[in-house]
């Protein structure tokens, strides 16, 4: 009886290690999996973030419209004595060599870039034009009154009126916090005068109040 026990003993010994290494697989790939899992929420909050803070794509996306003062980059291939840098110049135009001065205010990156590609087909064969607005400079509102830092604000990101505050450094003493208001001008000349009392709204009571700003907006602290 002893010797047939200890003739299938190498056997139960094979069959309980190899019921321990797949254990041990199963083991190591549910692990792998976690870890893939874990990875992809990372990956994805990193992703999350980054668009969190990265500056307002939409304003540079083929929709919008360039403006005085913007800094636009124009890459022609192969040809990098006519690919360069430049802001728009007060008249609305830019300068480029062999084909001169060309309108850039008003028109949005492909229509510039069309517009380069017809002046460059006179003197280049098929032209390979990209146009890239590097800074917004155009999209400015400003901030006046008993604040910290009072002037002129780049507007390059979804601001509110709470972000403008911020940005012109608070307020000055004796400032009338719940009396601020939003100068807008408005088609035809006018206009419109939008309150935002900053106690209420700090305190949840009007978020309404707390707007965006469009460019030419004033913040005007009293």
């Amino acid at each position: 009886m002893r010797r047939q026990l200890n003739r299938h003993m190498p056997a139960l010994t094979l069959a309980a290690a190899l019921s321990l290494v797949a254990a041990g697989g199963a083991r190591a790939v549910a692990q792998q999996t976690a870890s893939a899992a874990q990875d992809a929420h990372a990956a994805a909050h990193a992703a999350d973030y980054a668009a969190s803070v990265r500056p307002d794509n939409a304003a540079f996306g083929d929709r919008y419209v360039i403006g005085i003062n913007d800094v636009v980059a124009i890459s022609v291939w192969k040809d990098a004595e006519l690919s360069r840098t430049m802001p728009v110049r007060p008249d609305g135009k830019i300068s480029l060599p062999v084909i001169g001065d060309v309108q850039a205010a008003g028109l949005t990156t492909l229509q510039l870039q069309a517009a380069i590609v017809a002046k460059l087909n006179n003197y280049v064969l098929d032209p390979q034009v990209n146009v890239i607005v590097e800074e917004v400079r155009s999209r400015t509102f400003n901030v006046m009154g008993k604040v910290v830092k009072p002037g002129s604000f780049d507007l390059a990101k979804p601001t509110t009126v709470l972000d403008a505050i911020a940005m012109a450094g608070g307020f000055q003493e004796y400032a009338r916090i719940s009396r601020i208001y939003v100068l807008r001008s408005l088609p035809g000349g006018s206009q419109q005068m939008l309150r935002f009392d900053y106690k209420a709204v700090i305190k949840g009571k009007r978020p309404q109040e707390n707007i965006q700003i469009q460019p030419g907006d004033t913040v005007v602290v009293p």
